[in-house]
């Protein structure tokens, strides 16, 4: 159990690119139009909540359906393949429904901690040290909470074609990491 700075800022950065909480903007610009007011305290919270268990439970549940980690991981590796290629062609390949409320089902899940982040979390699980992704989860719930207060402004000041970039950006980041994931762990599969 040991801090290393540089795996937290890789962590982080995954988890930033895969909750993208910047290209979800609109969708947070939208619920607070059609709802008034976003609970971003008890949004960032449950998430939180939701990502370090199932860090700590995550892995029992493979266990208890009989699936190794580096098969998770491989798996996890289409996820964010898939999830980058929504991000840089600006695609949407998953649907989800439109929320009704802003409370802690629309935000919370599956906006912050949805089935990618989870899926994540658990082939980070594979890489890293415990300790550094919880962290890292911690960090991303500070800048969550940041973008939650502050998306009305941070929509005008970058507009949606700055939107646009930054999504694209952590696109093809996501996607690079996805083949890393992949390659990584694709050997174990075979021994």
């Amino acid at each position: 159990m040991t801090f290393d700075w540089k795996e937290i800022f890789t962590i982080s950065m995954i988890l930033f690119a895969v909750i993208d909480i910047i290209g979800s903007i609109p969708i947070i610009v939208d619920l607070r139009s059609k709802v008034g007011h976003i609970q971003s305290e008890k949004a960032t919270i449950v998430a939180a909540i939701i990502m370090i268990a199932f860090l700590f439970v995550g892995e029992e549940i493979l266990k208890l359906i009989g699936i190794d980690a580096n098969s998770f991981a491989v798996a996890g590796a289409f996820v964010l393949f898939f999830l980058a290629l929504e991000m840089i062609l600006g695609i949407r390949l998953y649907k989800e429904d439109n929320p009704t409320t802003a409370s802690i089902v629309p935000i919370a899940f599956p906006l912050i901690a949805g089935a990618g982040t989870m899926t994540t979390i658990l082939s980070l699980r594979a890489e890293y040290e415990k300790i550094n992704i919880i962290i890292a989860i911690i960090i991303n719930v500070i800048v969550v909470y940041c973008v939650l207060k502050l998306s009305g402004k941070i929509e005008k000041s970058l507009g949606q074609n700055g939107l646009g970039i930054i999504r694209k950006i952590f696109g093809v980041i996501l996607l690079a990491i996805a083949v890393k994931l992949f390659a990584a762990n694709v050997k174990g599969l075979f021994t």
